[in-house]
C-alpha cells in the first residue's frame, strides 16, 4: 500500500537540504570582508601564481582554447601529470588510461566517491577532518565514520580504526598533508594503514593537495605507492594550492584503469571537462617549473609558518606546530567565547583578523560536546605584508 506525502504539496526540500549549511570557512570569509579585515580564515592563497602558468593561460585563450576539452584533459597535461606523479610521487601511471584532470580536487572526490561507493557505504575519516570531505559523503548519502586523532602529533590509532569497522565499511579518506592540522603521516603509519586497508579490502581516496608543502624535514609519501595499494587507491591533487590559482578550480586525480572510466563518466556528467585555457597554463608551469620552484616555496612557507606560530604564542593561543600544509591550530581557551564560533567572532572582532572555530573540523561526540571547541585555525598562506600586520595585531592582542 503506498502512503501519500504528509505535505500537501509537493514542493519541499529534500531530505539532505535542512541539514546542510554554509561551511563556517566561508562564513567567516563573509563577515571578514565586512570589517575588511585580514582573512586568516579561508585557504585561499593570496600570493602571486607563476609566470609561466599565467602567460601559457593566456595565450591559450587567445589561440582559440575556449572550447569542451576530453572529459579527462588535453593530452598535455595528462602526460606531464602522469611524469610529474613518477618523479616526485615515485607512482607510475598511464596518462590515457590512468589520469583524469577534474575541476578542483573537490570535483575529483565527488566524482570519485559517486563512482566507487553506494548510498548507506560507510568511510572512514580520520578526525580533525576537513569539512568538505565530510559534505561530499553526506550529500551522496555515504555516511562519514570520524576517527579520531589526538593532539598534538595526531598519531594514527589503529585500534580506534579497528573499532570503527562494519560490515558497511567500505574506504577511508586521508588527507596529508592534513588541513586543518598540518599532519603529515609518517611511512611507518602509512605502511599501517596500507596493511589495515588490504586486510579490510577497503577503497581509500587520498587528498595530497598540499604535498609540496613541507618542513621540518617532513617528507610526504603518497599511499598508492605502497605495496598492495594502487589498485584500491584513488590519488587525487591539483593546482589550487601550487600554482596559487584557487580560483581556476583545477585537479587531477590517478586511479586503477579498472574505475577510472566510471570517474570519468560522473565528472563529466557533473563538470564536463576542467576549463580548457587553464589546463594549457598548468601543463605550462608543470614542465617550466624547475625542482627548485617547489623547494623555494616549502623554505617561504616554513618561514611563514614561524612567524604565525611565534605571533599565536606571544598571544597566549598556543599552536599546534605543522609540519605540512598551510594551516594552525591554536588554543583559543583565553578568548571569551561559550564555543569555538564566538571565539572566532570576538577575535575578529577584536583584532580585525579572521580564523576558523576548530569546531568546523570536528565531530560531536555522544554527548553533544565537540573536541573543537577551545581551538581555532589559522591559515598563513598570505602575502608578506598582510601575514606580518597580522603578527602585530596578535602581538597587540597578548596586552
Amino acid at each position: 500500500m503506498i502512503t501519500a506525502p504528509t505535505t500537501s504539496t509537493n514542493l519541499y526540500l529534500s531530505d539532505l537540504a535542512p541539514n546542510s549549511t554554509q561551511s563556517e570557512i566561508r562564513a567567516m570569509t563573509v563577515a571578514c570582508s565586512a570589517v575588511d579585515g585580514i582573512n586568516l580564515a579561508q585557504g585561499v592563497c593570496d600570493t602571486d601564481p607563476p609566470h609561466p602558468v599565467v602567460e601559457a593561460a593566456i595565450a591559450a585563450i587567445r589561440s582559440g582554447h575556449n572550447i569542451y576539452t576530453r572529459l579527462d584533459g588535453i593530452a598535455p597535461l595528462r602526460e606531464t601529470i602522469a611524469q610529474k606523479f613518477a618523479t616526485f610521487n615515485g607512482l607510475s601511471v598511464d596518462p590515457d588510461r590512468e589520469v583524469l584532470v577534474t575541476s578542483g580536487a573537490t570535483g575529483a572526490l565527488h566524482a570519485a566517491l559517486l563512482a566507487l561507493l553506494n548510498p548507506g557505504d560507510e568511510c572512514l575519516v580520520l578526525e580533525p577532518f576537513y569539512g568538505y570531505h565530510v559534505s561530499t559523503l553526506r550529500s551522496q548519502r555515504v555516511i562519514p565514520v570520524i576517527v579520531p586523532l589526538d593532539a598534538p602529533d595526531w598519531r594514527l590509532d589503529l585500534d580506534r580504526l579497528r573499532a570503527a569497522i562494519t560490515p558497511h565499511t567500505r574506504a577511508i579518506i586521508l588527507n596529508s598533508p592534513s588541513n586543518p592540522s598540518g599532519k603529515v603521516f609518517t611511512q611507518s603509519e602509512l605502511e599501517a594503514l596500507a596493511e589495515f586497508c588490504i586486510e579490510h579490502d577497503l577503497f581509500v581516496f587520498t587528498d595530497e593537495m598540499y604535498e609540496y608543502f613541507l618542513y621540518d624535514g617532513a617528507r610526504h609519501i603518497s599511499l598508492a605507492t605502497l605495496p598492495g595499494m594502487a589498485e584500491r587507491t584513488v590519488t587525487i591533487s591539483g593546482f589550487s594550492k601550487t600554482f596559487s590559482v584557487t580560483g581556476w578550480r583545477l585537479g587531477y586525480l590517478a586511479a586503477d584503469a579498472r574505475w577510472l572510466p566510471s570517474i570519468g563518466y560522473f565528472h563529466d556528467l557533473t563538470y564536463v571537462c576542467a576549463p580548457s585555457p587553464l589546463q594549457h597554463g598548468a601543463a605550462a608551469g608543470l614542465l617550466a617549473l624547475p625542482a627548485s620552484f617547489y623547494e623555494e616555496m616549502a623554505v617561504e612557507y616554513q618561514a611563514k609558518r614561524d612567524a604565525i606560530c611565534a605571533a599565536l604564542t606571544r598571544a597566549g593561543l598556543t599552536p599546534s606546530i605543522p609540519t605540512g600544509a598551510y594551516y594552525v591550530l591554536a588554543d583559543a581557551t583565553r578568548i571569551p567565547g561559550a564555543d569555538a564560533k564566538q571565539k572566532a567572532r570576538r577575535l575578529l572582532s577584536d583584532t580585525g583578523i579572521a580564523a576558523v572555530a576548530g569546531s568546523a573540523f570536528f565531530g560531536s561526540n555522544a554527548d553533544g560536546t565537540n573536541r573543537g571547541e577551545n581551538l581555532l585555525r589559522f591559515c598563513f598562506a598570505k602575502k608578506e605584508e598582510e601575514l606580518e600586520e597580522a603578527c602585530r595585531r596578535l602581538d597587540s592582542y597578548r596586552s
